[in-house]
């Protein structure tokens, strides 16, 4: 190799060691707080279950994002705070004495720490408008949370589906005789 091209070789090494030196390393993300997110969302579970038992439809739908969805078993999809309040409201209605307990509380979280969904049986214990009788109804939950800007968690999507009634006990077997 002449001195020429050693020098021209060099003078490559050297720029390609000069740029990856301007290159700026990624900035280190902060570490994603599962447990903390987790908490706040079960806070806010707490917190939504209490407004539903005040009777205070407002109060349910401000846990809702602009955009969410609530699907509630046997009634139209709800969409944004508005629709949600006005079904809870119709619920109220039929039901003004409804209470309801929730149960085998989780919250899963993603390790990105932009999506978190909370799962519980739920029971709500109420009077049936037709006839005037006490029902309880079991039902599973689930609601889907996102982070916003401000940093608190809202709903995007919720589902409340009535689980099916326990089986009835089986028949005693009959006497041997």
């Amino acid at each position: 190799m002449t001195r020429i091209q050693l020098a021209g070789a060099a003078a490559a090494v050297l720029m390609a060691a000069s740029l990856g030196a301007c290159a700026r390393p990624e900035a280190a993300r902060p570490a994603i707080d599962t447990g903390k997110i987790a908490d706040a969302v079960k806070a806010d579970e707490a917190q939504r279950y209490a407004d539903v038992n005040a009777h205070d439809p407002a109060k349910v739908a401000s846990h809702d994002a602009a955009d969410a969805v609530s699907m509630f078993h046997g009634r139209p999809n709800a969409v944004g705070p508005d629709a949600i309040a006005a079904g809870f409201k119709a619920s109220l209605t039929d039901s003004p004495d409804l209470h309801v307990a929730a149960s085998n509380q989780t919250v899963d979280v993603a390790a990105s720490g932009d999506l978190a969904v909370f799962h519980a049986t739920s029971v709500a214990t109420f009077t049936d408008p037709k006839t005037k009788k006490p029902m309880t109804i079991t039902s599973n939950s689930l609601a889907g949370y996102k982070p916003r800007a401000d940093g608190t968690w809202k709903i995007e999507w919720s589902v409340v589906s009535n689980t099916a009634p326990p089986p009835a006990p089986a028949p005693a077997p009959a006497p041997k005789s």
